[in-house]
């Protein structure tokens, strides 16, 4: 059963918007950073929010702390770590749709989560990362990109206006990485990672932020570590890939990029789109 608490202050059905916000934030922690993500709620208001790396199980997810918020959270969890929810602001909450990527009935991480919200499709991805190289993370990694691909052909096929949204764990280009040399050895780019992420834009997805940001140097993501955020030494892991039904409508993309340098702040940066609605 879908998992959700009810919002108690939704928003008004006199909303003058004419477009539809969706953001990822990949929020390291979803008790640990609460404060952060409220405050980021509160200052961008995006129509839905997919998180990822919650780290909750469904038992000690916070739903509570989002009443009063506008928003209605659905979520699914794992003890620890991975984990991923979907947020919905307003008075039609989003309605769950699927949770588990299809494909493989062992596979035991909570990765995945799709809902409908005004007609679109949404779906909340945490990829996995694949280090160390070679081995079997790295097998993980690839045999879980063929099975989204597998669910996203579908949601083509079947003329689903769709959003693929959070943490792919995969660096597209060498313009997407502060340093091409100082990631080569790492899962996020390897070739074969690669291979699998041109293969859904050949299948006709767009990549949002890479449309609008087309010379690259736009980064969601600065490890805790060698004091990357202070350096600007980042890269773009973070995605957003429309079907072709919203890649029409689609008006702006972008990074939260100041509320990686707050205080206690996760290692990555909320991205979004913007569509017409």
């Amino acid at each position: 059963m879908p998992r959700r608490v009810a919002a108690a202050v939704p928003a008004s059905p006199s909303d003058p918007r004419r477009q539809m916000k969706i953001a990822s934030f990949n929020i390291n922690g979803v008790k640990a950073r609460l404060p952060r993500l409220l405050e980021w709620l509160e200052e961008t208001r995006p129509d839905i929010a997919c998180l990822q790396e919650i780290k909750s199980s469904d038992d000690t997810f916070p739903a509570h702390e989002f009443e009063g918020t506008g928003y209605t959270p659905i979520w699914h969890g794992q003890k620890g770590f991975n984990g991923v929810a979907i947020l919905s602001r307003g008075d039609e909450p989003a309605t769950e749709v699927l949770r588990g990527l299809p494909g493989d009935d062992e596979d035991t991480h909570s990765r995945y989560l799709e809902a409908d919200y005004k007609g679109v499709r949404v779906v909340c991805i945490y990829l996995p990362n694949g280090n160390p190289v070679p081995g079997p993370k790295f097998d993980y990694k690839l045999a879980w990109m063929q099975r989204l691909r597998t669910r996203m052909t579908q949601l083509r096929a079947d003329e689903i206006p769709s959003i693929v949204i959070g943490d792919y764990n995969v660096i597209p280009e060498d313009k997407d990485v502060w340093s091409p040399k100082a990631m080569a050895g790492d899962a996020l780019m390897q070739p074969e990672s690669r291979d699998a992420w041109f293969r859904l834009i050949g299948d006709g997805w767009t990549d949002a932020l890479d449309l609008h940001h087309p010379r690259g140097g736009i980064w969601t993501f600065w490890d805790y570590q060698a004091g990357a955020w202070q350096r600007d030494h980042g890269f773009r892991i973070d995605h957003a890939l429309l079907s072709p039904e919203l890649a029409d409508r689609l008006v702006a993309s972008g990074v939260d990029k100041a509320h990686r340098g707050r205080e206690k702040a996760s290692d990555h940066a909320p991205v979004w789109v913007e569509l017409r609605d």
